[in-house]
């Protein structure tokens, strides 16, 4: 950027140097002070080279920047002195003329050597004019809105202005449609080439993006400064809108959508008459593609369910509702593939793009992925199975369903709670109902005054005496501790999960109600507490 402004430096000295000695005025020494800088700059410049000659040229173009800033925020006070300002304003504008010509100039210099091996070079260093030259046309309308309020005649400079504007949108116009076509071909060729692409074919979607991106950005601002001068940019807001997609501006005016209305309904009118009746029958034909896809795989679905349920593999419930669930998707997958091959459609760069894609969200989901693999070694492993009552990721309850990547858990008291799977694959899994038989854990204490022979009689009979408890493994009752306050004995009985609490519970309350029928005292914790008196 600072170098192409190099040679017009020496050209604005002169256009200053009139002006700047008018008065001695504060804003006047300002003015002066920065063009000083700016002289200081452009004398050195002379001769130099290297990091040294784009350091100053860096400054020499931050003063100019500095020095339109001033002019702006007199233009903006209250009330501006625009009789001052009109000389400023006026050799301004013939600046940008000089510096419009020596883009222009330069972009012809770099268009001659266009043909060599360094085309792709040369693009991008007009693409970097193109850029700079939105800069000048957006300062240029603003120097014109400034000369109008200084009452200065610009109307000559205002069709001039509005003349290069209209030449500038049909270049950016037709430079949009060239990139968009090189960009869809360069896409498609890399498309083809799958996992083969090479580095210069991604480069160059690269580049042609960052041109079409340019182009389009150039293509708007033309439109908007177009705009605001009251002309016509119907068929370039179209233009833009066909390419990106861009509904600012107001695109979607009146005369942008019946235009665009108007070539999408001549497309679709060509298209029915020359393709109507191939692409009628190729649609009915996907249509009975994904018909018999969608039969197939409910038959495929009901054979897989049958199968692994007789498995003598012994599937779980849960593997087997993957399988079933798995095998209709896949047929009707399938189908699908088949019937965009009937449309039409190249189904290996579908698939190669389908893999590329894939390695993108994997990368983007890798916690859902993360579930995913401990979905599946949950159903390898199969640690607990539909309906179980499960204790998991610090939670308890009955399983209810799973899919790969969460399980579905209902607690004892009918909350519904659905976990990672990842969070119960990292955690021990306590599958509380999966053993035929349980055991039901016990204590009870008696006072050290009562017969030990007595309570234990009495708790073998309770225990016995219950519908629930099983035979077989025997229950166990033994004087277990002799605690501080109690003699403690273990109780011990086994009975099926479903009845561990109703044993739990009945036995617990039948005890009480049995010690204290037959004189047994149940002890709670005691202290002696001795005083002694000191004289």
């Amino acid at each position: 950027m600072h170098r192409l402004l190099t040679p017009l430096i020496f050209i604005s000295l002169c256009f200053f140097s009139s002006i700047i000695s008018a008065n001695d005025a504060p804003l006047t020494k300002e003015l002066n002070k920065i063009q000083s800088a700016i002289d200081s700059d452009a004398k050195v410049l002379v001769g130099t080279k290297g990091e040294i000659k784009s350091f100053l040229e860096y400054r020499i173009s931050r003063n100019a920047a500095l020095l339109q800033e001033k002019l702006k925020e007199q233009i903006e006070a209250t009330p501006p002195n625009l009789e001052m300002l009109k000389p400023y304003i006026v050799k301004q504008l013939a600046f940008t003329n000089l510096v419009e010509d020596y883009f222009n100039d330069q972009k012809k210099a770099l268009m001659g050597q266009v043909g060599a091996d360094n085309d792709r070079k040369i693009m991008l260093q007009l693409i970097h004019i193109q850029r700079e030259q939105d800069k000048l046309y957006v300062a240029e309308k603003q120097l014109i809105d400034w000369a109008l309020m200084a009452g200065v005649d610009v109307k000559d400079k205002n069709q001039q202005f509005i003349a290069a504007l209209v030449n500038r949108a049909d270049d950016l116009d037709s430079f949009v449609h060239y990139n968009q076509s090189r960009l869809a071909q360069a896409v498609a060729d890399v498309t083809v080439a799958g996992k083969d692409v090479s580095s210069d074919q991604t480069a160059i979607v690269v580049e042609l993006k960052e041109r079409l991106d340019q182009s389009s950005t150039s293509l708007s601002i033309a439109i908007g400064l177009l705009d605001d001068l009251g002309q016509d940019t119907a068929m370039y807001k179209q233009t833009l809108f066909s390419i990106s997609g861009d509904i600012t501006q107001d695109v979607l005016n009146f005369d942008v959508a019946s235009s665009l209305l108007s070539e999408w309904m001549s497309i679709a009118k060509t298209q029915a008459l020359e393709n109507g009746a191939s692409v009628v029958f190729k649609l009915i034909i996907f249509s009975l593609i994904l018909f018999l896809s969608s039969l197939v795989g409910k038959i495929v679905k009901r054979v897989v369910q049958k199968t692994v349920s007789n498995s003598k593999l012994k599937f779980s419930l849960l593997l087997q509702d993957f399988f079933i669930s798995l095998s209709g998707k896949a047929v009707f997958a399938l189908g699908l593939l088949i019937g965009l091959s009937q449309l039409g459609f190249e189904l290996a760069p579908l698939l190669a793009g389908f893999g590329i894609a894939g390695v993108i969200i994997g990368f983007a989901l890798q916690d859902t992925l993360s579930n995913f693999a401990s979905g599946m070694m949950i159903l390898i492993y199969r640690p607990f199975d539909v309906d179980d009552l499960i204790n998991a990721a610090g939670v308890t309850g009955r399983v209810s369903h799973m899919s790969l990547v969460s399980t579905t858990i209902k607690t004892l008291d009918n909350q519904r709670l659905i976990i990672p799977n990842n969070k119960i694959w990292g955690d021990t899994i306590n599958n509380i109902t999966v053993e035929h038989q349980r055991r039901v854990d016990l204590t009870f204490g008696i006072g050290y005054g009562d017969n030990i022979e007595h309570a234990e009689k009495v708790l073998n009979e309770i225990v016995m005496a219950h519908p629930k408890v099983l035979k077989d493994p025997e229950p166990l009752i033994k004087l277990h501790v002799l605690g501080e306050s109690s003699v403690d004995f273990i109780v011990r009985p086994w009975a099926r999960p479903i009845d561990y609490w109703d044993v739990y519970w009945d036995i617990t309350r039948e005890v009480k109600m049995r010690f204290d029928a037959e004189g047994i005292s149940i002890p709670f914790p005691q202290r002696d507490v001795h005083i002694y008196q000191t004289t």
